[in-house]
This record gives structure tokens, sequence and C-alpha cells, in this order.
């Protein structure tokens, strides 16, 4: 198994993996698979491989295939610069309870870990999604909110349980430590 940065050349296998994702677990994105099919080849190239460099897509690879991924966003307003985003992480179901998603989000972790100034890393996880947020919770993320009616299903509301870890310097703080 490798880990590495996607660049460009994964485009085509990071939209393939992440419309998979977006139609086999629809609850667990904001983003739909009718919003991003008929997104072109370059949106999806450009979106990981960022120019501004406000964002990090990983990818877990196998015999050449993309089986999982997770996408680190900066903030780029002066006043949110001290946090980054924990966004689309998926791993494909033959390849889950191998441990994929752990070492993703740890990369991750050490990514922003390594950005100067990043204090923080937050992500909202679906309520009910029980196994991510028991994934975030063992890596040492915390709640600290619910958002109610986050995203709408197709008959109902769901709300996003809010999580944050501290990394840097600040590892090992809580929110609100001086």
């Amino acid at each position: 198994m490798e880990f590495l940065q996607l660049d460009r050349s994964h485009a085509l296998a990071y939209k393939a993996l992440m419309l998979e994702a977006y139609a086999l677990s629809a609850d667990a994105f904001t983003s739909s698979v009718q919003e991003r099919i008929d997104k072109s080849d370059d949106w999806w190239a450009q979106r990981i491989a960022d120019a501004k460099a406000q964002s990090l897509t990983f990818g877990a690879i196998e015999g050449g295939e993309l089986v999982g991924s997770a996408r680190l966003e900066f903030y780029e307003p002066l006043k949110n610069r001290h946090k980054a985003h924990l966004t689309a992480v998926y791993v494909k179901p033959a390849w889950r309870g191998k441990k994929l998603g752990r070492a993703l989000v740890k990369l991750v972790l050490q990514q922003a870990a390594q950005r100067p100034g990043v204090a923080l890393v937050n992500l909202s996880v679906t309520e009910g999604n029980t196994a991510a947020q028991a994934l975030y919770a063992s890596l040492g993320f915390e709640v600290y909110g619910t958002e109610p009616m986050a995203i709408r299903a197709t008959d109902s509301y769901l709300a996003k349980v809010l999580m944050y870890q501290m990394v840097g310097d600040s590892a090992g703080k809580r929110l609100g430590d001086p």
C-alpha cells in the first residue's frame, strides 16, 4: 500500500473514487453525485493540484488503484489561518477494516502540524456515522458541538457532529486553554 499526495495525474481516479463515495455513502458527504458528475476533468485536476496551496489531497493506492482518500483544506482569511479542515475521507468498501482510513487521517494530521501557523484541524461527521466518529475520536479528535439540519437527505435532515484536534505546538491543548 502506498500513501501519497495526489497530483493532476490522479484526477480521473480521484473523480471516480469520489463519485463512488457520493453514491455509496451519500449521507456522509455534503456534495452529491448530481452536483459533481458534470464537473470537468480539469476541475477535478485543479481540485487535487491546488495552485494556491490551500488544500492537499492524499490517497491510498494499491496495485495502481486509488482505494482511499483524505483532503485537508486550509483557511485563507487571516483570522482563520490557524485552522485546517479535514474532508473527503473515503475508503472503498472492499478495503475497509484494514486501517487505511486511520493511516490517511494520520497523514493529514502530520501535514497540518507541519504547516506554519496551523494549530487546529476540524471536521464534521454525519450524526449516526458511528464508525467514522469512533475513528476520529481514537485519533484524538474531540466533539465541540452539533450542527442541526446540516444536510438534507432524501426524506429528512441530518445533523453534523463537529470535532477538532489541536496540532503542532498546540497539540495536547483543548479549546479555551491559554
